[in-house]
């Protein structure tokens, strides 16, 4: 399976992959040498911390270079009127009149935590393509669901303030 990113999502990947390999790197290996030259590796904690943080930084830089190589990229388009891909919606949940704000995101970005929600959860495909008034249908699993209310569409603007999702 690909996953499914917009434009700004692998630019924000590349300035990530930019920053690791520009400032991170050179950092780390600094600080590698740095513990290395403090003698006995068998005993030093500190060479093996920075040996940690080195490969944690590299694994990264692979890792968002396979999601850019790999990505299906979609378009951050969508009707004025209707929900899609960065569009802050404020629905109502049916059952028992909560009222939330959520930012449709793709997955890369989503953290629900932070009101943000991705394109392929469960909420956010029933969302995507819905109007103002609108009742979405969640299915959780083949028995369980619930509906909710579209109250209010916002179209916003990427402004690269969402954060990437670290593994």
């Amino acid at each position: 399976m690909y996953d499914e990113l917009t434009p700004s999502d692998i630019k924000k990947m590349q300035e990530e992959i930019e920053h690791r390999k520009l400032v991170v790197r050179p950092k780390a290996l600094e600080d590698v040498k740095e513990a290395r030259a403090h003698g006995d590796l068998s005993e030093n904690f500190e060479y093996y911390a920075a040996k940690k943080v080195k490969n944690q930084n590299e694994s990264r830089i692979r890792y968002l270079e396979r999601m850019i190589r790999t990505a299906k990229v979609i378009s951050e388009d969508s009707a004025s009127d209707e929900v899609g891909i960065n569009n802050t919606v404020t629905v109502e949940f049916v059952e028992d009149g909560l009222v939330e704000t959520y930012k449709i995101v793709t997955t890369v970005r989503g953290n629900s935590l932070e009101g943000l929600i991705s394109n392929e959860s469960p909420l956010g495909k029933a969302l995507l393509g819905k109007k103002v008034g609108e009742i979405a249908h969640v299915k959780i699993n083949e028995n369980a669901g619930y509906d909710v209310r579209v109250l209010k569409l916002e179209n916003t603007v990427d402004d690269g303030s969402d954060k990437l999702r670290s593994f």
